[in-house]
């Protein structure tokens, strides 16, 4: 059986655990190393079980517990060359864990098979994941992204589940107290998805097979959990799905929870 826990989802830190019975990883590690131990503590994951680190891409909140949690833990990295070049430039990268780029093909771990695929954001080369269990479960990792490209879309359609940014709500975003600069960042291209692009992927999704949403990467200012699950889950009724019975639809929090597929 598949097991997924989204520990931290925000733009204060992220980190997120895929498993099986015989082992996992992590994707980023956006909080401190005690939080990660904490995290993975509270769902019955012992540190011994954790085979790899998948790296989406270098901003803080996705890897700045990974220097001191990797090296502590002795265990390996893996990421673009963009961004482990990046994570060097920024000294993350301190000789004490091995680091190693993942191609496009992918790679076997922990007796699952993790697929990176390229997301649009403004960082040196940054990916999401999805990731295969012996069983075959499929999960896939798709935050950080402004757009919703045909390649995001092929990488995680018929997903089991799928962890989907609703970063914010653009009306609250234009509303609110940002400068404009970060604003038309976080509206760009190479920003963060809004709850409306979200929903609209979540039914798409839904029509390939995907079951199961998990949306993540609430902004803790232009967001909130209710209006994201909100307009989500009106989307998926006006397409004539049932929540409970043809999809499973939550919010990452501050509680992690682990779901067993």
């Amino acid at each position: 059986m598949a097991r997924f826990c989204s520990l931290y989802s925000s733009s204060r830190g992220n980190c997120t655990y895929i498993g099986t019975a015989q082992g996992g990883i992590l994707i980023d590690c956006g909080v401190s190393a005690k939080k990660v131990r904490e995290g993975l503590e509270s769902i019955g994951v012992p540190l011994s079980s954790i085979a790899a680190i998948f790296v989406t891409h270098e901003h803080t909140d996705h890897v700045s517990g990974l220097r001191v949690f990797a090296s502590k833990e002795n265990i390996p990295v893996y990421a673009s060359h963009g961004t482990l070049s990046a994570l060097e430039d920024a000294n993350v990268l301190n000789g004490k864990f091995s680091v190693s780029p993942i191609g496009k093909d992918g790679m076997e771990v922990g007796g699952m098979y993790v697929r990176p695929f390229s997301i649009s954001h403004d960082a040196r080369e940054p990916f999401g994941y999805s990731v295969q269990t012996a069983d075959g479960r499929k999960i896939s990792v798709a935050t950080d992204t402004g757009i919703i490209t045909e390649e995001i879309l092929n990488a995680i359609s018929g997903s089991d589940l799928v962890l989907l940014e609703s970063n914010h709500d653009i009306g609250m975003l234009q509303n609110g107290p940002y400068p404009y600069a970060i604003k038309r960042r976080i509206l760009s291209d190479l920003g963060h998805l809004s709850n409306d692009v979200c929903a609209e992927t979540a039914v798409r999704l839904l029509e390939s097979g995907t079951t199961r949403f998990c949306l993540a990467h609430l902004s803790r200012d232009n967001n909130m959990p209710a209006l994201a699950y909100q307009t989500t889950f009106s989307e998926m009724t006006l397409s004539g799905a049932r929540q409970g019975s043809d999809y499973l639809l939550s919010v990452a929090g501050s509680n992690a929870e682990m779901m067993i597929l």
